[in-house]
């Protein structure tokens, strides 16, 4: 079994609570992280994209929708949302606060810990593709819907402290043709030249963080 390294500690409460654009760029290099039975498999988070509702059309919470699977977005800010598109089961950060329904989903991961692990249960050897893709990334670290709701402040799903980037990529969130003008909202993140980004990296603009 990969044992946590001492390094790795869960960020606490307060950092999730920013305003959910914000948040959505400072997830950025940070490290999502699975304990299971088998140890620990973790990424560098590379690639985020914002869902503001309720007035965001393509936001599950779009005018205050309130159903079983989007109970946990009005709660506070920090759990996982998790829901199943297709097959595939997508992570979201919580956001916005109480009673404000707001989520990150993570897209893409640049893959850290438990390597081994993911190849396993995607089934492929190809590093560049193991977490390249918001489906691909749960199932590479061993997220399920039996994740949905916790928190993340605390194992066995958190996020710790990674990295700085350099400069992060804003453009057009990807798969949501049919939501009006929400379509053309520039919150997808990404962390600019990174190889482990999922797709379509046409950006808007590009945001320097180094000093």
């Amino acid at each position: 079994m990969e044992e946590v390294p001492n390094e790795i500690v869960p960020l606490p409460r307060k950092f999730y609570e920013k305003p959910t654009l914000e948040l959505a760029k400072a997830l950025l290099g940070c490290l999502l992280v699975k304990e299971t039975h088998q140890g620990i498999a973790a990424g560098y988070i590379v690639e985020t994209e914002a869902y503001i509702g309720p007035g965001d059309k393509a936001a599950h919470s779009y005018n205050n929708r309130r159903t079983a699977r989007t109970e946990i977005m009005f709660h506070r800010s920090g759990h996982a949302y998790t829901y199943l598109m297709h097959t595939h089961c997508l992570f979201n950060v919580v956001s916005g606060g109480e009673e404000k329904p707001e989520a990150i989903l993570v897209r893409a991961l640049e893959p850290r810990y438990g390597i081994d692990f993911m190849k396993t249960r995607r089934g492929i050897e190809e590093l560049k593709n193991l977490t390249n893709g918001p489906g691909k990334l749960t199932k590479a670290l061993g997220i399920t819907m039996e994740d949905y709701g916790c928190s993340l402040t605390h194992p066995p799903l958190y996020l710790a402290k990674g990295f700085y980037p350099e400069s992060i990529s804003v453009g057009k969130r990807i798969g949501i043709e049919n939501t009006g003008e929400a379509r053309d909202y520039p919150w997808r993140f990404w962390i600019t030249n990174n190889q482990f980004v999922s797709r379509h990296q046409k950006f808007e603009y590009v945001v320097n963080l180094k000093p």
